[in-house]
């Protein structure tokens, strides 16, 4: 059974922007907005792209069908005229740059990082390791696990390192077969990805990845101007398509990257 997946993400208007987070190197921002809700914001404009945002949406809705734990997601409208209030350049030069939608990642008050002094379950660990086997996620070591532990419970954010095949696309099957380096992993040892493979590897079918590439933007589809590549998709529904025949042939190779 097909996994829920909303048709639509939710959408959100900023009505503050509240501080700058530093630990990324794409300065999201959190953000208030017209739901009383408080957002990690990540922005169009920062250094990494529109792709980033592509790989947090489409990586963040497969941990949520395979039970991995992850803040839920929205679009966030940003107006010109926050950027232009800023009074720091930095900010203010994104905030403007950024304006228009941008992704909102829910904020989790309160959660700590995680370090490997935390007892986490197996079986928590095991499907956050074969998510970031699957998807190619780089960022996950010990120096930065990208994992919190909030209401006792373990957490996985920033999925924008995955998908690495869109920056510069090429052979589906060099990146379907390519090994992760599970000796680099944050909780190496903690959960066997091989036992949840099975399981897991069920629930990521075709029409879930459909599903999940619909809730993208095509705007954030779209080749990026600064980075030509003349292999990239030209419409959004071609570049749809790529992501999916490249994990659906990732997912076919398992051997390569679960070994």
């Amino acid at each position: 059974m097909t996994p829920d997946i909303p048709s639509r993400l939710p959408s959100v208007t900023a009505t503050a922007y509240l501080t700058p987070l530093r630990e990324g190197g794409s300065l999201p921002g959190l953000m208030e907005a017209d739901d009383l809700g408080t957002y990690v914001v990540k922005f169009t404009g920062a250094g990494q792209g529109p792709r980033a945002l592509v790989a947090e949406i489409i990586v963040g809705e497969i941990a949520h069908a395979i039970g991995v734990r992850t803040p839920a997601l929205a679009l966030a409208e940003v107006d010109v005229e926050i950027g232009r209030r800023e009074p720091y350049d930095e900010v203010q030069d994104l905030l403007v740059a950024s304006a228009g939608t941008n992704l909102a990642v829910d904020f989790l008050p309160g959660a700590i990082g995680y370090d490997r002094a935390i007892m986490v379950p197996a079986a928590d660990a095991a499907r956050i390791v074969w998510l970031d086997a699957f998807v190619a996620n780089v960022d996950r070591s010990a120096r930065n696990t990208n994992l919190l532990i909030w209401h006792r419970d373990l957490w996985a954010i920033d999925h924008g390192a995955c998908l690495r095949f869109h920056h510069a696309w090429g052979d589906v099957d060099a990146f379907a077969r390519s090994p992760y380096r599970h000796d680099d992993h944050v909780l190496r040892g903690l959960g066997d990805p091989r036992a949840v493979h099975e399981e897991l590897s069920t629930l990521v079918t075709a029409e879930l990845l459909t599903a999940v590439l619909a809730l993208v933007p095509d705007a954030w589809l779209a080749p990026d101007p600064n980075r030509p590549d003349p292999r990239a998709p030209e419409t959004a529904e071609a570049a749809r398509d790529a992501y999916a025949r490249y994990l659906i042939a990732r997912l076919a190779a398992s051997e390569a990257w679960l070994s």
